[in-house]
């Protein structure tokens, strides 16, 4: 283990908490081990620890990542997004295989989501040409994470979302079943609906999507009616 992963060990060690480990396994469906953190003292955690430490290469950084997500307690995921993003100014073109590794390992709604927060944005606000071919890849895909993403990456676009492709993505995965694919399509209209209720109004009227997605989509909207 590098000395940086090796000070953060450290401070997790000295912070864990045995007694809230086992609920927090048993919220994540006892998927992943747990060093017992709650959210508040991780993130002070890891924050004052990127505030002294820092990496000077992107071959660097991928390599702590991936350490990152290799290790059992998921504290260790829920940092390396921090980890990663704080250093974007070292990201490069090919960061994009970083943030699929992640995506696609050790999956579950809590990292995915937090990488579409994270890093996907900032990603492709770097390089839009990317948008294209790397969404399209993800919709296409068998796994149900990537699919979940490429759905749910224009969340924060606002009126920069480009409704065609939102409207290609979710049509394409209109007959899931899977809970995860029918909520984010629920999701990603239900955000859209706070720029352009009427889209998805209409959307949702022309559009046989899944119950699940459709409750998803409009909740926002009968709220505010």
């Amino acid at each position: 283990m590098s000395k940086y992963l090796k000070e953060l060990e450290g401070l997790f060690i000295k912070a864990a908490k045995p007694q809230n480990s086992f609920g927090m396994k048993a919220y994540m469906l006892n998927q992943f081990d747990f060093f017992g953190i709650k959210t508040p003292e991780r993130d002070a955690i890891v924050k004052s620890f990127l505030k002294t430490k820092t990496l000077s290469s992107h071959k660097e950084l991928s390599e702590i990542i991936f350490k990152m997500w290799s290790f059992k307690e998921r504290e260790w995921q829920y940092a390396a997004i921090d980890v990663f993003r704080h250093h974007h100014s070292l990201w490069e073109l090919k960061s994009i295989d970083v943030i699929e590794s992640c995506l696609t390992k050790k999956s579950w709604w809590d990292t995915v989501d937090g990488i579409g927060s994270d890093w996907i944005p900032h990603y492709f606000s770097l390089y839009p040409d990317q948008i294209i071919s790397v969404t399209e890849k993800w919709n296409q895909s068998d796994n149900i994470w990537l699919q979940r993403s490429s759905i749910l990456f224009q969340r924060s676009y606002k009126s920069k979302t480009d409704t065609r492709l939102l409207k290609k993505y979710i049509l394409n995965h209109k007959d899931a079943k899977e809970f995860f694919v029918q909520k984010a399509i629920g999701w990603a209209l239900r955000e859209y609906s706070k720029t352009d209720p009427d889209w998805v109004i209409n959307f949702v009227a022309k559009n046989k999507i899944a119950p699940l997605s459709k409750r998803e989509a409009i909740k926002r909207i009968i709220a505010n009616n």
